[in-house]
């Protein structure tokens, strides 16, 4: 059982910058990042730029405690350029490339920040307007382009950077997260807080020295950010960068990565291509299959609860992993991967199961950006599916007399950021921090996420949504009394749309409609088109993620009596869902779309 003195050990007075400096120097030939135009760059490379582009960005007027954005796609620029923010002690923060320019905005002039780093034309035109409002701006670096500072006159101006020797427990990043308002939360972690989960993955789940990786999710999103930037540092591997989603199965073949974090949507599709190439196996060769993942999944179940394998059952499964599962992952890429992990959302209990069968045990782990990703975790000896685990060493973990699970300990962050420059901590005066989910544990202390008290919506590829946020907007238009926002653990939002009983009837008869029975007019399709209109103006307003998909309009009105409301009007968003399942399951199945 790994102990939090043995993670502290393992951070000991690392900083960021120190790794940097000591990978540069110790590893400096080994590889570090490569891009999708096949260029490596060596971490003596890596070094060398931050150090250049940490003495532009000073010589543009960024200082300690500034903060710095940054709008540009998975590149190793991007990489280059956080590090040198944090080189000079600034606290970059990417944002989401699917913000609208209103949200954009809004983060703009919450964050004060004075630099602003941008990759070409289009991030630019998106910009227009925030940047014409930032008060604080001092200077704008664009990638590929002109009209503002180019990175690559950073890099070439050889500028010194000022030296500057951060502790533990400054800031090293922020993360803006929505609340349920939607209102912009920026969360600052600390080097303490990434080094420290760092230092847990690699004891909980070792992997080969200086190990391959595949960085394909944002770096706005807390899991890319630790697994793809700051535990590469940590170990000084090497990370291959996909920037396309839809690259990555033939660049996990490419790259055979030794460890890899999937969202659960990237692993429910593995194991339906999977599942696929089983179906398609002769009958002599199935056969031999079904009884290598048999073994498989005994040795899945027993590891489960930290037993040793019986040694006949071992040398049976070495044997047909060997001939049968192995080739298998290799189809994956992943035949050396040691280390695997889910998280952002649950994984279908089944779905972990299958890929036990397969040799390949996925850890799951629950957290927020406040938690620095993860606050427990399953462990390759002691995992159940459908749980979350243990809480990582260190971190305690209680419920709150209503199950809202609270954390505390070295994960969590710092504070937000507000929008007065302070930072804020968010826990009590013990230490505490409420998370918002509920949450109860099991005889042997794995925790189970039941429900979130905030009704935030996580979608299959992690993506937290404020549901009201969207259902205010969609409300916006009179002829709709009620709307309930869908998408938990799905690949997009769809929504259930309700007539008000008052205002749609007035609509029907101003614009012609024969009838005014809401029955009638759920049905017609100039309400549909009318509606259709008015989601495709709020998803105007919406980041892509937060977009509604598809709809549909239903033919009766809510009340308390019928259930889908309380007393006092709000929604009951668990009844809703159960009621109106077989609606729901239409509208991803091609039901009404926008």
């Amino acid at each position: 059982m790994i102990t939090a003195e043995q993670v502290s050990a393992a951070v000991g007075a690392w900083t960021l910058p120190r790794l940097l400096r000591h990978n540069a120097v110790r590893h400096g030939d080994r590889p570090a990042l490569t891009g999708t135009d096949g260029r490596t760059r060596t971490w003596r490379d890596v070094g060398e730029e931050v150090r250049a582009v940490a003495g532009g960005l000073a010589a543009l007027g960024l200082r300690r405690g500034d903060r710095m954005l940054i709008d540009m796609s998975s590149r190793p620029e991007h990489w280059v350029v956080d590090f040198a923010a944090v080189s000079v002690g600034a606290i970059p923060c990417t944002t989401y490339a699917t913000l609208s320019p209103e949200q954009i905005r809004q983060v703009a002039l919450h964050s004060g920040a004075t630099v602003v780093v941008l990759e070409g034309p289009a991030q630019r035109a998106r910009w227009a307007r925030a940047l014409a409002e930032m008060p604080t701006l001092t200077a704008v670096v664009v990638l590929d382009g002109a009209g503002h500072a180019r990175y690559a006159d950073l890099v070439a101006a050889g500028h010194d950077a000022p030296l500057t020797e951060p502790g533990q427990n400054d800031p090293v990043a922020m993360i803006y997260t929505s609340g349920t308002t939607g209102d912009p939360k920026g969360v600052v972690l600390t080097h303490r807080n990434v080094l420290y989960q760092c230092a847990f993955t690699n004891l909980a789940q070792p992997t080969p020295p200086h190990p391959r990786t595949v960085a394909y999710l944002p770096l706005a999103h807390i899991a890319e950010r630790v697994l793809g930037m700051y535990l590469p540092v940590y170990t000084a591997g090497h990370v291959t960068i996909c920037p396309d989603p839809g690259q990555l199965p033939a660049t996990l073949a490419a790259v055979r990565p030794q460890g890899f974090f999937g969202v659960p949507r990237v692993w429910e599709k593995f194991a339906a291509v999977a599942r696929l190439a089983l179906s398609g196996m002769d009958e002599e060769r199935r056969a031999a299959l079904d009884n290598a993942r048999a073994l498989a999944t005994r040795a899945y179940r027993i590891r489960a609860s930290g037993a040793a394998l019986p040694a006949e059952l071992a040398m049976e499964l070495e044997r047909a992993d060997a001939a049968m599962l192995r080739p298998l992952r290799e189809r994956f890429g992943l035949a050396e991967a040691t280390r695997l992990g889910s998280g952002a959302a649950p994984v279908p209990a089944e779905v972990l199961e299958f890929f036990g069968s397969l040799g390949m045990p996925i850890m799951e782990v629950w957290g927020l950006s406040e938690t620095t990703g993860t606050a427990t975790s399953t462990l390759p000896d002691h995992y159940r599916a459908g749980t979350v685990g243990l809480p990582v060493p260190g971190m305690a973990v209680r419920l709150a007399a209503d199950g809202e699970i609270e954390v505390r300990g070295p994960l969590v962050f710092l504070g937000y950021l507000r929008a007065d420059g302070r930072i804020e901590p968010a826990v009590d005066a013990d230490g505490w921090l409420p998370t918002g989910d509920i949450g109860t544990f099991d005889d042997d202390g794995l925790l189970r996420i039941t429900d979130r008290k905030k009704e935030i919506v996580i979608t299959a590829s992690g993506k937290n949504i404020a549901p009201s946020k969207v259902e205010s907007l969609l409300r916006a238009h009179p002829m709709v009394g009620y709307a309930v926002v869908v998408g938990e653990r799905r690949p997009y939002l769809t929504a259930l749309l309700v007539l008000d009983e008052e205002a749609a009837p007035a609509w029907a008869a101003a614009n012609g409609l024969s009838t005014v029975e809401l029955k009638d007019l759920a049905a017609d399709p100039r309400v549909h088109a009318e509606l259709a209109a008015a989601v495709a103006r709020a998803n105007e307003a919406l980041s892509r993620p937060e977009q509604v998909k598809s709809f549909r309009v239903l033919d009766h009105a809510w009340g308390p009596e019928s259930g889908e409301l309380t007393p006092t009007l709000k929604l009951r968003r668990r009844v809703i869902e159960q009621r109106y399942t077989d609606v729901i399951e239409e509208l991803y199945t091609g039901g009404s779309a926008t």
